[in-house]
């Protein structure tokens, strides 16, 4: 007798059915056939060449193959033999800790149990494969594993009715009502276009985000400036310039107000101004990376100087942000501006050799390809942006609320960072393409005068004023060994700290939470790895050990304006501004928005 014949339907298990042929890895096929696809959730990218290549590799070696082979059916023959005898402990270690599989449902089921060990088994031996391969360079190898694993992680069985025993038990235990919210709950993200990560009801820009007392004292087309009112009856004379990422709306650095770093620092009793980027629409398809540092940090510098009468003020730039602002920086240099006082980089690239998965997912073909479409003049549209930064993190931003929104109707909980992650912004083509091309695809940043900028050569190396530099230990998207790298670049006095966590949760570490721990070492050795085997950890936020930095550069104390702005730059409108609130609306076919895409 076949031990356990009813483990999969004959559907899944067949192998012309399914296309799967390795017993217990079913393709869990969907209604018309091929993989899921979901609200918000980009098709799967298409085989590149380079993974076509390596099959045909593979299929050279049947040595190869035989040990794979060999591993895959003794990992199935444990699995057999342990189901048998009811053993508990588990062939896989690892799947004790995947939270996919992490419901006591999965383990108290046996099938379920199966299935999960079955596929993780499959899934480290894919990726041992791809390690093990041979490819033509890192970049491609990275790309190559980027897309194995996002095939992999939609196989997995808790993405599947059939395969997931959450599902079924939360069905029973509601008589079905979850099924009937779950449906509920794919309908309206698919009115909405993208899948649900909060409880959107819960937030409003102004009202819970976004609402440090201030008001915005000057705008162009591409940007408000935003003067921020004290909280301290005195201030340092210098101000501070926060430069937010363009790619996402600025509150980010200012969410509830217990987790506000612009809150933190005015608290501290700095004068703080802060940019607005504008979501993009067709009137500012046309703009550039040029654009950007004209209108953006150089003209808010020459505001905030007349404001506050303080040629030298800090200034902070957060991701992206930090590259426009260093390269605005240089730019002031090369012609001779007043240079700033201090410059702190949260989590940024200026040295992109080490740039994660995303730089392995930026070759010419795509950039070539944006350039022809959208380089001239054109958008780049917020939900694809959002889709990238999701899929480089699928199994948290993607199928998490799959399995929660619609196989167990479940409504996501109110959480402000997946709010504001949620809230989308465009970006003009002619602005894309060359930081695309400029920075991710041939990294000229670095070299010193290798690009001109609004008529100047730039170097960072120029940029002389002491620069402390933050970095995130698990960031995905600004790998902490490339930012020590671009700290390297700039010319003043450093310090460089590291935190534990990822991109936003590293940097957005409330000093009222005083969460988490940070890594300090004052001397910076070439390599990143030297500088963290000598670092040493401290507990909880390092926004405590910026503030304490930055008091050295905080000028003399002064009493704390009474008003906002002055004379030539009256307040406009309070805090936050239009901009923030303006959405990146999905574009309707035959518009003149969808004719600048």
């Amino acid at each position: 007798m076949q031990p356990f014949p009813f483990a999969f339907p004959a559907a899944m298990m067949s192998n012309a059915a399914s296309g799967s042929p390795f017993p217990g890895v079913p393709n869990f096929p969907m209604p018309g056939g091929g993989m899921p696809s979901f609200p918000g959730m980009p098709a799967l990218p298409p085989m590149p060449p380079e993974l076509t290549e390596l099959f045909a590799r593979w299929m050279q070696r049947p040595e190869k193959w035989r040990e794979w082979g060999n591993r895959w059916l003794s990992a199935q023959s444990q699995l057999w033999d342990r189901f048998i005898h009811h053993r508990t402990e588990p062939v896989v270690p690892e799947v004790e800790r995947d939270r996919r599989f992490s419901a006591p449902a999965w383990k108290a089921n046996p099938i379920a149990d199966y299935w999960r060990q079955s596929y993780l088994v499959f899934s480290q031996l894919v990726m041992e494969l791809v390690e093990a391969s041979d490819f033509p360079d890192g970049k491609t190898k990275c790309r190559v594993k980027f897309v194995v694993r996002q095939w992999l992680d939609a196989l997995a069985p808790s993405n599947y009715p059939a395969t997931n025993p959450e599902f079924i038990e939360t069905a029973m235990a509601t008589q079905g009502e979850s099924i009937r919210r779950g449906i509920e709950n794919l309908l309206a993200d698919l009115r909405k276009g993208r899948i649900s990560m909060t409880d959107e009801t819960a937030f409003e820009v102004g009202k819970n985000l976004a609402v440090t007392p201030g008001a915005v004292v000057y705008e162009n087309p591409l940007m408000q400036l935003i003067q921020y009112a004290p909280l301290t009856e005195t201030v340092g004379e210098r101000p501070l310039l926060f430069v937010p990422p363009c790619i996402n709306k600025f509150y980010i650095m200012d969410l509830v107000p217990e987790s506000s770093l612009v809150r933190f620092a005015v608290e501290q009793g700095y004068t703080v101004f802060l940019i607005s980027w504008k979501n993009p629409g067709v009137s500012e398809a046309h703009f550039g990376w040029d654009d950007y540092l004209a209108l953006g940090p150089l003209t808010a510098l020459e505001v905030v100087r007349e404001i506050t009468g303080c040629p030298d003020p800090n200034v902070l730039g957060f991701c992206v942000g930090g590259t426009i602002l260093a390269s605005a920086l240089a730019v002031a240099v090369a012609r001779g501006d007043p240079p700033v006082h201090s410059l702190t980089l949260m989590t940024t690239l200026l040295d992109f050799a080490e740039s994660g998965e995303l730089g392995c997912l930026v070759d010419e073909a795509s950039v070539a390809a944006r350039e022809a479409t959208i380089g001239q003049g054109g958008l780049m549209l917020g939900s694809e942006l959002a889709q990238v930064f999701s899929m480089l993190r699928a199994n948290d931003l993607i199928w998490n609320y799959v399995v929660g929104n619609y196989l167990k109707g479940e409504k996501p909980k109110p959480f402000d960072l997946l709010y504001w992650n949620s809230d989308s912004t465009n970006l003009p083509g002619p602005f894309v393409t060359y930081y695309l091309r400029h920075m991710y695809l041939e990294n000229e940043l670095r070299l010193p005068n290798k690009l001109n900028m609004l008529g100047y050569p730039v170097n960072l190396g120029a940029i002389a004023a002491p620069a402390y530099v933050m970095a995130a230990r698990e960031d995905h998207i600004v790998p902490w060994r490339g930012a020590y790298h671009s700290m390297q670049l700039l010319g003043g006095e450093k310090r460089f700290v590291l935190g534990a966590s990822g991109h936003i949760a590293g940097a957005i570490n409330p000093a009222k939470k005083n969460r988490r721990s940070y890594w300090v070492n004052p001397e910076l050795p070439q390599e990143p790895d030297e500088w963290f085997a000598a670092a040493r950890e401290c507990p909880g936020s390092w926004w405590n050990d910026w503030a304490d930095w930055l008091k050295e550069h905080k000028g003399k104390t002064v009493p704390a304006r009474e008003s906002l702005g002055n004379d030539k730059y009256p307040p406009i409108e309070p805090a936050p501004g239009r901009y923030v609130k303006e959405p990146a609306l999905p574009l309707v076919r035959g518009s003149r928005e969808a004719a600048a895409v």
